[in-house]
């Protein structure tokens, strides 16, 4: 296994085109400190130097353990973070203002136990938010050395280019690179989003790449989801991401053809399901990273042994006629809902 390294953007920073994504540590997920940590250095030791976390997974867990886990190698990698969602009952403690972005980086950089964020991310738009507001605050952190780059993630093309305008008008950092959906199954930033990354010569780090476990074939038609898979713990949790998997949306149920589908062209290409949807999106000319989300050692080892993998022109054009480009098989897969798109905004 080689591990391939790609520029980030325009920055001149070199990344691996495999990203340790680590929302799986903590309390959302393998709740095994010590575990999560051997985890987390084995992908170190096989080449990743891009980790990718956020404040709000496992409430603040996920970010503690990669603080752990980096003890006495924290330059040897590119730290990435986020902030946005809701990290208690305040109701300024969420959100893309100043005064939340000001607070919050610093409980972060404590639990992550560093002085610097080499990428600091804006997990979701604010609508009503100032961009100039967001990226004002972002760039003054800038300048105080408590981060190195600024990224947007899950932000529609249209305030990407409009993050941009506000950055050159009004003499600020700008978002050097965007995390969005992307897999087999949600396609849909195909149409503007990766575009406009690569016109404005952003990076962009892919996230859900087996769209939750659908492109490991955990799901299959006729038999039980895992009793350790995401599903089960997305239910638990009573989060709205459990549509994602619910089983009397014709999109899921068309999901489980396409899985039996897809295993067919992966077996015909000599690969598994799991390696051919990762693959598949490094594919893609405007992305430099995918985010892989290990939760066990047999998970990640299995995501390792696929680093090298690529695809051939056969191969992507199999996978196109089943799923064409621009598909977004299930709305919940997207990531985020314009609040414009709510019945209350369209009808006035």
């Amino acid at each position: 296994m080689t591990m391939e390294y790609r520029q980030l953007g325009q920055t001149g920073v070199n990344v691996s085109a495999f990203c340790l994504g680590t929302m799986m540590f903590g309390s959302w997920g393998n709740t095994d400190v010590d575990d999560s940590v051997r985890i987390i250095q084995t992908a170190l030791d096989a080449g990743i130097n891009f980790v990718d976390t956020a404040d709000v997974y496992g409430e603040g867990s996920s970010e503690e353990i990669v603080g752990k886990a980096l003890k006495g190698r924290r330059d040897e990698i590119v730290l990435a973070t986020k902030v946005h969602g809701e990290m208690g009952p305040g109701v300024n403690q969420q959100g893309n203002s100043r005064l939340w972005i000001t607070r919050e980086v610093e409980d972060s950089l404590r639990r992550l136990g560093t002085d610097h964020i080499d990428l600091y991310q804006i997990h979701r738009p604010r609508p009503e938010t100032a961009l100039e507001e967001t990226l004002g605050a972002l760039t003054d952190l800038v300048h105080q050395g408590k981060v190195r780059y600024l990224g947007c993630s899950t932000f529609p093309a249209s305030m990407i280019v409009e993050s941009h305008w506000t950055s050159e008008r009004r003499g600020l950092q700008r978002f050097v690179c965007e995390q969005p959906p992307y897999s087999i199954f949600a396609r849909h930033i195909e149409w503007d989003v990766l575009p406009v990354v690569q016109r404005y010569g952003m990076g962009a780090i892919v996230w859900s790449p087996l769209a939750g476990g659908w492109l490991a074939g955990k799901y299959r038609r006729g038999q039980e989801a895992p009793q350790d898979s995401r599903v089960r713990r997305y239910q638990e949790r009573g989060t709205p991401i459990a549509a994602r998997y619910d089983p009397t949306l014709d999109a899921n149920q068309r999901k489980l053809d396409l899985v039996e589908d897809l295993i067919i062209v992966a077996e015909k290409a000599g690969i598994t399901l799991t390696h051919m949807a990762n693959a598949f999106v490094l594919a893609h000319p405007a992305v430099t990273s995918s985010i892989i989300g290990p939760r066990t050692m047999d998970q990640l080892e299995d995501l390792l042994s696929g680093a090298d993998v690529r695809l051939d022109a056969d191969t992507l054009d199999a996978i196109d006629e089943l799923v064409p480009p621009g598909t977004l098989l299930n709305e919940a897969d997207g990531g985020w809902t314009p609040p414009w798109m709510e019945p209350a905004e369209r009808r006035r």
